[in-house]
């Protein structure tokens, strides 16, 4: 749960997740092997068609989720079960209390459910007197240790065998060992007793289907099948969300949830509860089955235009498995109840943005989650409208506002950066980085070297370098990032020159400006707007065959965030974006005659920008450009993993960022290549100054140098 009341305790409480070693071995193993068995699982099977199957029937089920918990109840009654909706967590946790005290009952075993974790039911359980058990092995050993779940699906994945053998002893009075059968042996014989026990049984749903009246458990343990038949009373407490129309629908989303969660094609267990099961305890009486339905903002939330989408979640869990900040902080520091990207999302919704507002400027917006989310939820994207919901609500931070105005004023951002670049010479001793940082900023912010702003910008250079092509193939619009017009105009020349070499006229419209994903990224959606009008009517797309720029980053925001800014006005535009890669291999094709084949070439690894290959779908290209100018390519195992920029987050975040970044170069030097190649300049500015700073002989290129590296080398 989140207890930080300022980004200073939160970002404190960030640096001790940092510091467990365990902990980051633990997310670092997870993360790798995940990966492969979401892979094999998959394997065979449209995984875009099946997303896209589950985001539509989740979405015309939230269309008429009145309809359906109406039809769902008649059917439900219709077997014996009672049926009830609360309106608040609150509401839920006193119908289960009162149900609870009509019964008589005095102790509770309890099947894992988020939705009980949502409205802290035990709490409540508690305070009235009850015993309340969870018999899930990972919710009972978090419930003993007193701790909310770190993970949706594996709550107690943070902990060691040993720690689970610690705590075990405590329990038991007896020294426990701490192999892990064991320890399974010791939960099933404490807990067994619970379950005979028992006069009350809770648990969740994945599924309530309207159809017949049903709900349906997706389990890996037995523990919920005991939970919902043992005991003479069966609760189940279910988000409205988890209504579908029928069992055809639910299937569609089982072919996903069991893959994505854990890799399994089906999970060992799948529970199809239609009406009370017959109860044969003490006193004979006839069994109760009680459902209650949750609303706690739902129905709203299934009215909003933006956030609605967030309902279609199938609580799988992979968007924490696969998030380069949980794997670094685990669930604890990221999420509150709900974990991973769609957590940082609903805290806002279900928890209120007291508890949202630190959580959700810890994303780096690479794009992992959107791309693994098994109902196609846009999530980096809800982030940053949460993040900006709360800015309004609260205030914008002074740092955001000011840079807000700078990027609005095209003529005055540049003149800052060109007296930044007179202001910067006490602390470059004529080199290409700084020196060091001015001394406002933390020492943590040294785990890069930070390069300089260039001696002359790329835009002031463009009337003397503009080439001249007779009979182009097509015309371009060249778009810049503000890091390499300023930072590094090396990497424009090199693409200009590679795009002259292939028939393409380049024109540069002086009037563009920063791309504006900055400040959108920070929660300034009006600047984000005004700069995005500037830049469509500076570049004149109707002039041009292409809009091409060197920077994924750009590219991305370009492509995706201006049509939904700006409507159908920047559709064009945006249909007209293309990176480098794609221009040069997909529409192009590369000459092969300007590039030479050499015996011994260097060997070159690959960073995948997560802008390009998750923003853009663009994994192929980069590569096949540097094998087709006859260099050796040497694959990364982790080759589309983040390399933590994230652009201003590697600012506001630099711990996890140093730490994300450590990992990224350590894998590329397991490659033994000599030269790394990326096509975003951040990804440069991260990876190059993170290399140099570590001393490591590793070399750090864009993708237009490498190229144009090979073309120098024939002429």
């Amino acid at each position: 749960m989140q207890t930080a009341k300022t980004l200073k305790d939160y970002r404190r409480e960030v640096d001790q997740a940092l510091a467990n070693d365990f902990l980051r071995q633990a997310m670092d193993n997870f993360a790798v092997a995940y990966r492969a068995s979401r892979a094999n699982a998959f394997a065979g099977l449209d995984v875009d068609r099946l997303v896209a199957d589950v985001a539509g029937a989740k979405d015309q089920a939230l269309a008429g989720l009145d309809a359906l918990y109406a039809r769902f109840k008649a059917k439900a009654e219709a077997l014996g079960i009672r049926v009830h909706l609360a309106a608040t967590a609150d509401e839920a946790n006193r119908i289960i209390a009162a149900i609870a005290r009509e019964n008589r009952v005095a102790t509770v075993i309890k099947s894992k459910s988020m939705t009980a974790e949502e409205t802290l039911l035990n709490h409540h359980l508690e305070a009235e007197g009850l015993t309340v058990t969870e018999t899930d092995l990972g919710e009972w050993i978090i419930q003993l240790r007193h701790e909310g779940p770190s993970h949706m699906v594996m709550p107690a994945i943070h902990l060691s065998r040993f720690q689970v053998a610690e705590l075990f002893s405590q329990v038991t009075g007896q020294k426990q060992d701490a192999e892990i059968q064991r320890l399974v042996k010791v939960a099933r014989r404490e807990l067994r007793r619970k379950f005979a026990e028992a006069d009350m049984g809770i648990s969740g749903a994945n599924f309530a289907i309207a159809e017949t009246g049903t709900i349906g458990l997706v389990t890996n343990e037995g523990n919920a099948r005991l939970v919902t038949t043992l005991p003479r009373v069966h609760v189940a407490l279910v988000g409205l969300d988890k209504l579908v129309p029928d069992l055809h629908t639910a299937l569609q989303i089982l072919r996903v949830l069991p893959r994505n969660a854990t890799g399994q094609a089906i999970t060992s267990y799948v529970t199809w509860i239609s009406g009370p099961a017959e109860y044969g305890g003490p006193g004979g009486t006839a069994k109760q089955m009680h459902i209650v339905f949750l609303d706690n903002g739902r129905r709203a939330l299934a009215r909003d235009p933006i956030f609605a989408q967030v309902l279609r979640c199938v609580r799988c869990g992979a968007c924490a498995n696969v998030c380069p900040v949980y794997r670094m902080v685990g669930g604890h520091q990221y999420g509150h109840i709900y974990i991973g990207a769609i957590g940082l999302i609903v805290t806002y919704f279900f928890h209120g943005r007291e508890k949202a507002r630190h959580l959700v400027q810890n994303c780096i917006n690479c794009g992992a989650c959107k791309a693994v989310c098994a109902a196609g939820i846009d999530l980096p994207r809800l982030i940053k409208e949460v993040h900006a919901r709360i800015q309004d609500e609260e205030g914008h931070p002074i740092e955001s506002v000011m840079l807000s105005l700078v990027l609005k004023n095209r003529r005055l951002f540049h003149t800052l950066l060109r007296s930044a670049q007179i202001a910067q010479k006490p602390v470059t001793d004529q080199t290409q980085y700084l020196r060091h940082l001015p001394h406002i900023f933390s020492r943590q912010h040294n785990f890069r070297a930070l390069p300089a702003i260039a001696e002359k910008a790329f835009r002031d250079q463009w009337e003397q370098i503009a080439p001249v092509v007779p009979k182009p193939r097509m015309k371009v619009a060249l778009f810049a990032s503000c890091v390499q017009d300023f930072v590094y105009p090396e990497q424009l020349l090199a693409g200009v020159r590679l795009l002259a070499a292939h028939g393409v006229a380049v024109a540069f419209p002086m009037g563009q400006s920063c791309c504006g994903l900055p400040v959108a990224m920070m929660g300034e959606k009006q600047a984000a707007h005004s700069v995005a009008c500037q830049n469509v009517a500076a570049l004149a797309p109707e002039r041009y065959d292409y809009v091409v720029t060197l920077c994924a980053s750009c590219a991305s925001h370009l492509k995706h965030a201006y049509p939904r800014m700006l409507g159908s006005r920047a559709q064009t535009f945006a249909d007209k974006v293309q990176p480098l890669s794609v221009l040069l291999n997909d529409i192009l094709g590369l000459d092969s005659r300007l590039f030479p084949v050499q015996a011994g070439a260097a060997a070159v690894t690959y960073h995948a920008p997560c802008h390009l290959c998750r923003g853009l779908g663009v994994h192929a290209a980069p590569q096949a450009l540097v094998r087709a100018a006859g260099y050796r390519f040497a694959p990364a195992a982790e080759e589309e993993t983040c390399c933590g920029f994230g652009g201003t987050y590697s600012a506001k975040f630099p711990e996890i960022s140093a730490q994300i970044l450590a990992k990224k170069l350590a894998d590329a030097g397991r490659t033994g290549a000599d030269l790394l190649v990326t096509e975003c300049p951040g990804c440069v500015m991260q990876l190059r100054g993170g290399a140099k700073r570590q001393g490591l002989g590793l070399q750090v290129a864009h993708l237009a140098e490498v190229l144009v590296k090979k073309m120098k080398a024939k002429r």
